[in-house]
């Protein structure tokens, strides 16, 4: 091979290294990152140490799971958006009701037995928590699904949508376990 065939497959390369590098850059600095589970807040559908896969401009909804900036520490809290812009919210007798109709949150281990108790969430109003009778705009109202073990919104209030990483989307580890979350 002739020496400046060589070097137009060097240069080619060192071209294909760069944009895969600066595409890798912008996919994890501005579209999707990885992030790991820390604790059992979110049992059962996320378990401790669970790696997962952050959508970063994805549009949160009602009952999504969102990565987040946690208000009351350095931390990053996995939590489900319970209550949007505009809802109110009760829990009667561990039933949500959103904007005085009851929903059913098939996420949630519902069983009334000894060992599930922790899971349950308690009776509260928006307002009692709060002092709102409604989610705030830019702001979220946030659970773990394990309501008995988890910091959130009953603690911390409204989450403001800036502090706000973006959705979980994907779970890549445990292998036995991959896929979507619900």
């Amino acid at each position: 091979m002739e020496r400046s065939a060589i070097k137009k497959e060097f240069y080619l390369l060192c071209r294909i290294i760069l944009f895969v590098v600066i595409g890798l850059f912008i996919v994890k600095n501005f579209l999707l990152a990885p992030s790991v589970v820390w604790g059992e807040s979110m049992q059962p559908t996320f378990f401790d140490q669970d790696k997962i896969i952050v959508n970063k401009v994805a549009s949160i909804d009602r009952f999504d799971v969102i990565v987040f900036q946690a208000p009351d520490s350095d931390n990053y809290y996995v939590k489900r958006v319970i209550g949007v812009p505009g809802d109110h919210i009760e829990y009667k007798s561990n039933t949500l009701y959103l904007n005085g109709e009851a929903v059913e949150e098939s996420y949630l281990i519902n069983d009334d037995s000894p060992a599930k108790m922790g899971f349950q969430t308690g009776n509260f109003t928006l307002e009692e928590l709060t002092g709102y009778s409604i989610v705030p705009e830019n702001t979220y109202f946030v659970l773990g699904d394990n309501r008995g073990n988890s910091n959130d919104s009953r603690f911390f209030g409204f989450l403001n949508e800036e502090a706000i990483i973006g959705e979980v989307t994907f779970r890549f580890y445990p292998f036995n376990n991959i896929g979507r979350p619900e």
